[in-house]
This record gives structure tokens, sequence and C-alpha cells, in this order.
């Protein structure tokens, strides 16, 4: 299965790069799109959710990265309000 990298803007203006174990983010994700942080987390939470099952399918055990990666996302998604926008840069 193909690994993608995502890099996401918070609205502190600061950069992350994000993990997923499948090409499957692109259908919750939009490189150059920005989303309120609710929507974010949810399309995140989800994108990566499809990766870590598809992950299981194959290989018998959901991907630990994928799951650590929705993790951090929503923690780092604590320090912001519901209103405020992530964007997302490229997806690669």
């Amino acid at each position: 299965m193909p690994e993608v990298a995502f890099r996401i803007r918070w609205p502190d203006g600061k950069e992350d790069i994000c993990y997923s174990p499948s090409t499957t983010i692109h259908e919750h994700l939009t490189a150059g799109a920005s989303y309120p942080l609710t929507e974010f987390l949810k399309r995140s939470e989800a994108g990566l959710d499809h990766a870590a099952r598809r992950v299981e399918a194959k290989f018998g055990f959901r991907c630990s990265s994928a799951d650590a990666q929705a993790a951090s996302i929503k923690a780092r998604a604590a320090d912001f309000s519901p209103e405020e926008t992530v964007t997302c840069l490229s997806i690669t």
C-alpha cells in the first residue's frame, strides 16, 4: 500500500507533516483546501480510520501509525476553537 504524507497548517500558522498508510486520504482531504476545525477533524479521522481498515484487510491488523496520527491531530486540535481553520497544504 502506498504511504502518503499530508502537510497541514494549523490556525496558529504552524505546519505539520502527517502520515497516512494509504492513498484513501485523498477521498477525505483536498490539497489547498481549508476546513473549519471540526470539519477537518471529521475528515482526517475518517480518512485515517479508512486507511487503517485497509491495512487491516490486507495484513490482518490495523495500522497503529494511522491511529497514532489521528490521536495526535485530535490532541493538537484541542488548542483551537471550532471556528478556526486548518489548511491541507499538500498530499504527496
